[in-house]
Order: structure tokens, then sequence, then C-alpha cells
């Protein structure tokens, strides 16, 4: 038996003469959290669709827990949780309600079913709203019913898309904490997100972005790995030049891959070697910040993103 929940290989989908993904290849290990990142449009649902036989690929392969999503969609179906991004919960029935109609059509006998409902609604700590209708539910606590509907029979493997688009960040952050309790008991995890901070998150990432899967790798290896030179924060003094004089500076300096707004400082990324905090003080001192400061500071995956991307992507 394979060591990996999922190998793909190629894989790519044409809908007319658009590629939605395109030659995307990696593996994924027992126990993982995997982020997939990439803003909307970049290929991340489709691919999901693809590995649980929803989609046929145009071309390449994929297996799932040992099936092929080609020949053996039907076998994978069980054995997964999907939670979508407009996951189907039924609103004038109550979160109990919805996750016993989820149970049954995953299959889980009706003897087995209280029990298993009661390990969910702990779980995810829904009981003491177990009676509530889901159409009064706000957004974090519909998202957690829906988890709760994917994973009721038990998936060896969870597909999550998008799952905190549109909630709180308290809520985003209780999510993240499910997430990885599922993790630590053997689930594993694939998720797609179109936030930096949630990626961070995740045992490994895969960058996203035009159908293409442009890096993979632990957050901290693609900081150091895939992002060349170095980040800096650069706060002007207040004086007589403005912010935006600031940032035009610095944009026709050579050596200065990037320069973009952050708050009330610039955020730096030069090439290799090129330059120095006393470098970047001088350019800002030529023009008019002399009493601007220079800090060095770690590589975000904001800024792994757009060095892969290009620097006309918007994040």
């Amino acid at each position: 038996m394979s060591e990996y929940v999922i190998e793909v290989k190629e894989l790519t989908k044409r809908f007319g003469d658009f590629t939605a993904v395109n030659r995307v290849s990696f593996t994924m290990r027992a126990g993982e959290v995997l982020g997939y990142l990439g803003p909307n449009g970049s290929g991340k649902t489709t691919t999901i669709r693809m590995l649980l036989g929803i989609l046929e690929p145009s071309e390449g392969d994929a297996i799932v827990l040992g099936y092929d999503i080609r020949k053996q969609a039907e076998s994978i179906r069980p054995l997964v949780g999907y939670m979508s991004q407009k996951f189907a919960l039924y609103d004038e029935l109550t979160m109990r309600e919805n996750l016993d109609f989820y149970g049954g059509v995953y299959g889980i006998n009706r003897r087995e079913r209280p029990g298993r409902l009661r390990e969910v609604l702990d779980m995810l700590g829904l009981t003491e709203r177990q009676n509530d209708r889901a159409g009064e539910l706000s957004g974090g606590w519909r998202q957690r019913l829906a988890l709760g509907c994917a994973l009721v029979h038990r998936p060896k493997l969870l597909f999550l898309d998008e799952p905190t688009s549109g909630v709180d960040p308290s809520a985003r952050r209780t999510f993240w904490d499910l997430i990885y309790n599922l993790a630590t008991n053997g689930t594993t995890v694939f998720v797609t997100t179109h936030y930096m901070d949630e990626a961070e998150h995740c045992n490994r990432v895969g960058i996203m972005f035009r159908s293409k899967l442009l890096a993979l790798d632990t957050p901290g290896c693609l900081k150091t790995t895939a992002l060349p030179g170095a980040a800096w924060e650069v706060s002007p003094d207040h004086g007589g030049a403005s912010l935006v004089t600031a940032l035009t500076a610095l944009h026709d300096v050579p050596g200065v891959v990037r320069a973009g707004l952050a708050s009330d400082r610039l955020r730096v990324i030069t090439a290799p070697n090129a330059h120095t905090a006393e470098s970047l003080k001088r350019v800002m001192n030529g023009a008019g910040f002399t009493e601007a400061t220079i800090e060095r500071v770690e590589p975000t995956l904001e800024d792994v993103f757009i060095a892969l991307a290009g620097h006309d992507v918007v994040v």
C-alpha cells in the first residue's frame, strides 16, 4: 500500500478553451493538514472536485485513498468528507436534525447514530445549541455545523473548500482549532483558503495562481527558498515628504524588487545581497525622510505569494 493518502500527477481540467487546472502534481500523507492557497478562480475548487470524482480530468491521474479517481470514484466518496463553499444546510431543521440527516445519507445505521451525533455535537461545541434551527445561526455557527455534517461518518480524509470565508476573525480561530483537533486524532485535512494568515497554520502549503501550482512546501521552507532576497519594514518620519513620496522613491531604486504600503509603514522586498539597512537609510534620506527607520523582518506568505505570482497580483 502507498504511503500517500493522495497522489496527483499532471492533473489538468479544461472547460472549452479555458484551462482551470494546469498539470498539477503533488502528494499528501496521512494526518497532514495541507493548505491550498490562492485567490478565487485559481483552480482550487476544481482540483477538489476532480479528486472527489465529481469532475473528470482532461488529462493526468490521481489516486485518493488507494482508488483511481477516474475508475473508482464511487469507492472514494464514502471514505471522505466534503465541505463545499456553499454547504447545503436545511434551515428549517435544527442542528441535531441536520446532523442526523447527513448521518443517514452517509449510511450510519439508526442504532449507532445517536451516539455519533453526541460525539460530534460535543466535539464542535454545539451541544447547548443543538435544538437551534440552522436558519437562525450566524456565519461561524453555520460553518461549525457544516463541518459536523461533513465529518459525521468519521471520514479518513476531509476536504474543506474555503471553510472560513465570510466569518469573523474569532470564528476563524475557533474553526482552525477544530481542524487541528481533527488532525491530531488522525483525520487528514485538505483545506483551501485565500487568507494568508490561515495558510500559516498548515503543515504544508500549495500556492495556486492562474490554474498552476507554483510551489508546495512547509510555510517556513517557502519563506526561505521561494522568496529571493530580504524583507524590510520602512517607517518614514512624518516630516516634509509624504508616505506616497517615499513609496515612489523606493520603486525607482535598483535592487528593490517590490515596495508597498503596509498600514503606516512600507513593506520592501530587495534582491539577494542588494541592500542593507544602511543603504536603504541613505535612499530614504535622499527622498527627504531624514528620521526614517529601517528594520529587517521575517518574510510572510504574502511576500512569497507575490514573488511567485508576479508583482501585479492583488492579494
